[in-house]
């Protein structure tokens, strides 16, 4: 997706600092976060939203929700929310599967 901002990220055509970077997803940080600590957790594959996945796909998300908890664990957050927004009336600004991890502390 050539005007998709998380795919020029993962591609490294916009710079951006890695907490996590393997051959299914990255972790970063949000720019504008929300909590203490604020990471995003992108598949690198373009799924445009959990609506739109394919049957394979469910491998994708459930790596996504590994890391979370592989993350949440390395960082030692008492806590943390996952979100997932789906479509524009679900709040999905960016149109690339990600999931927010959300804690107070961090």
């Amino acid at each position: 997706m050539n005007d998709c901002i998380f795919c020029k990220i993962i591609g490294k055509e916009i710079p951006c600092e890695f907490l996590h970077d393997d051959e299914n997803c990255v972790v970063f940080r949000d720019i504008h976060p929300k909590e203490k600590t604020h990471l995003l957790i992108v598949s690198k594959k373009h799924i445009h939203s959990i609506a739109e996945m394919e049957s394979g796909d469910a491998k994708v998300v459930g790596h996504l929700l590994q890391m979370a908890q592989k993350i949440g664990h390395d960082l030692k957050l008492a806590g943390y929310k996952l979100q997932i927004n789906v479509g524009k009336d679900g709040g999905q600004e960016i149109f690339h599967l990600h999931v927010h991890l959300l804690s107070k502390s961090g």
